[in-house]
């Protein structure tokens, strides 16, 4: 027994045009009323995806083509949220590989791909942009083939459908010489390909695979109906990780339709609903029969392989920006992130202000702390560390991260000398287009801070995707940053006079005019060590006039970070204060002898 319904999940690169593919999903199957307008990237809805380009939270729509429902669930693209990928293609029956008609399969579709593959789902293949200059779809075809063979792909998989177009036009044909007027040969592709989701008959079961949140009914859980009916109404047990059950009650239950949910008094199984009314569950957990629970498998979740400290403010600016300062907002606001951020754990230390906060990677990090910031919160974090673990000989073993640099010819060799200096070691180099293709496998830590060098010395021309590989043995000692900081002496507004005068000590990060305190990292050094300066002190005044020594003064401009960029500057000693207004570097010591005599006690270890 079949129904009409198919749910599909698309993955792709960041930026090969998923989102917008979506958008000419929605807008084909005309779920708007001719007097809604909607902008593009219906459903990157949340500031920083739509700043940033990518997808971070899946998120589920659905649309009905003759007569067939169409579960979409769009997926993030970056290894680093494989966490929200693991557990939402447990929704899917087939899947939507996206791939640029250019670029080809990047390492980053490998590692969702393998995912999907592994869940025996069915593939669809659509080369996307063929409208660009130079594209080369036959050999992404054939890359792709490749690609899925060599991830243990079954015949079935093998044997995939293969669209060409642009989503951005709103086109596909099975030929990419072949231009239509429309997108339906998507969706017929996918209604003859993707199998039906079984009905499958007995108890009800259901695995919590994401959540929502409501101000009016709490918390949602959100999942596909496994087997059975999910009944309006209905008590249930709740299956737990630790094998307990608990029983709840089905308040409500509601169905994907179109953008929005459509509230119905039963969903069968192989339909995606939300279930309103549930306490006390966790990603993971399976909503079964009240009499005879059965629990589904839970989902595996890749581990951590960073984690940095995150801590309360205690600079002389504390206060002055955000408005969640405390220990105790910290404390909740990371565990309640660790409810549905599957693959975060938060650890805490013997200091009750003071959290390890563990993810898969810098950008993972660095997007709560983006969005903790522009909730209002005041932070301070450490520099980031990666994970090391031990084998049965008592070996130290490292994660080792696969890096694929795509970088002009002229500059293919500055590349390479930057990644072997941290430890990296090239297995591919291939020429591209009219770009050098580089594959590298690196210890993760020598990524930290590497994304800044290879910018700077490419011109901002080289394209750089990594994604966990495995572990291997320790690698040994990798340089770290070769130069000091400069540091501030005392509080107060530095004076462009003696910025001037200083600029030959270094690199500035703050400009004339702009408050800093004792113990801010105001600059890079262009020595190794360490430099504490006074920028404050204004020109000694006289009533004498001085042929030619007024000049005006000429101040290069300050070095701009990014938040990912301090977060891989900052040094041991160092914290990275956040607010939602500013991002500073600090001494952790802010007091010079107390710097001092950490430096001996350093040393002295």
């Amino acid at each position: 027994m079949t129904q009409n319904i198919r749910n599909i999940a698309i993955i792709a690169h960041v930026d090969h045009g998923k989102t917008t593919l979506v958008d000419k999903i929605i807008h084909a199957s005309k779920i708007f009323d001719a007097h809604q307008q909607f902008d593009d990237l219906i459903l990157d809805n949340n500031d920083l995806e739509r700043e940033r380009g990518i997808t971070i939270v899946s998120k589920n729509v659905s649309v009905r083509y003759n007569g067939v429902k169409i579960n979409i669930i769009d997926t993030p693209g970056h290894a680093d949220f494989g966490g929200e990928v693991e557990r939402v293609l447990k929704m899917a029956d087939g899947v939507l590989l996206l791939v640029d008609a250019f670029e080809g399969a990047m390492p980053q579709t490998r590692f969702v791909l393998s995912k999907a593959l592994d869940l025996g789902l069915k593939p669809i293949v659509v080369v996307n942009k063929v409208d660009k200059e130079n594209c080369r779809p036959d050999e992404v075809h054939e890359q792709v083939f490749d690609l899925m063979f060599n991830l243990g792909a079954t015949e079935d998989q093998l044997d995939f459908v293969t669209l060409y177009g642009s989503s951005k036009q709103g086109w596909m044909s099975t030929d990419w010489k072949v231009k239509t007027d429309s997108i339906t040969p998507l969706l017929d592709a996918v209604i003859e390909s993707i199998p039906a989701a079984p009905v499958n008959e007995g108890t009800p079961q259901m695995q919590v695979t994401s959540l929502d949140y409501s101000s009016f009914v709490g918390r949602i859980a959100i999942g596909r109906v496994h087997r059975g009916t999910l009944k309006e109404g209905a008590n249930m047990s709740l299956m737990k990780a630790d094998g307990s059950v608990k029983k709840v009650k089905i308040k409500e239950l509601q169905v994907f339709e179109g953008l929005g949910r459509t509230k119905v008094a039963e969903v069968s199984s192989g339909d995606i609903c939300a279930v309103t009314g549930i306490e006390g569950f966790d990603i993971g957990d399976t909503l079964a029969d009240a009499e005879n629970p059965e629990a589904l498998e839970r989902i595996a979740i890749d581990e951590p392989t960073m984690n940095m400290l995150f801590t309360i403010n205690n600079s002389p600016f504390f206060g002055k920006e955000g408005k969640f300062v405390t220990s105790r907002h910290l404390r909740d606001r990371l565990f309640k992130e660790t409810e549905k951020n599957l693959a975060l754990r938060v650890k805490e230390t013997d200091r009750e202000d003071t959290f390890l906060v563990f993810g898969r990677g810098i950008l993972h990090l660095s997007v709560l702390i983006e969005t903790m910031r522009r909730e209002g919160y005041e932070l301070q974090l450490g520099q980031p560390q990666v994970l090391y673990k031990e084998d049965e000989n008592g070996n130290r073993l490292e994660p080792v991260e696969h890096l694929v640099v795509d970088v002009p010819e002229e500059t293919a060799g500055k590349v390479i000398e930057l990644v072997t200096m941290r430890k990296g070691e090239l297995s591919i180099m291939e020429p591209k287009g009219d770009l050098q293709h580089l594959e590298f496998n690196i210890p993760s830590r020598g990524l930290i801070g590497l994304r800044n060098n290879v910018l700077t010395a490419t011109a901002g021309e080289a394209i750089m995707n990594h994604r966990f590989a495995s572990y291997e043995p320790h690698k040994g000692a990798i340089p770290g940053r070769i130069s000091g900081s400069l540091i501030s002496l005392e509080s107060g507004p530095g004076t462009a006079y003696t910025i001037d005068k200083m600029q030959d000590r270094g690199v500035f990060f703050v400009d004339p005019g702009e408050e800093v305190y004792g113990g801010q990292v105001i600059g890079e050094h262009t020595r190794p060590n360490d430099l504490t300066i006074n920028i404050q002190k204004g020109k000694k005044l006289t009533n004498m006039r001085a042929s030619g020594s007024d000049d005006n003064v000429k101040i290069v401009p300050k070095r701009q970070f990014s938040l990912e960029d301090a977060m891989e500057y900052i040094q041991k000693d160092e914290y990275l204060e956040v607010t939602p207004k500013s991002v500073r570097m600090r001494k952790i010591y802010l007091d010079e002898n107390e710097r001092l005599r950490y430096a001996k006690t350093a040393d002295a270890q």
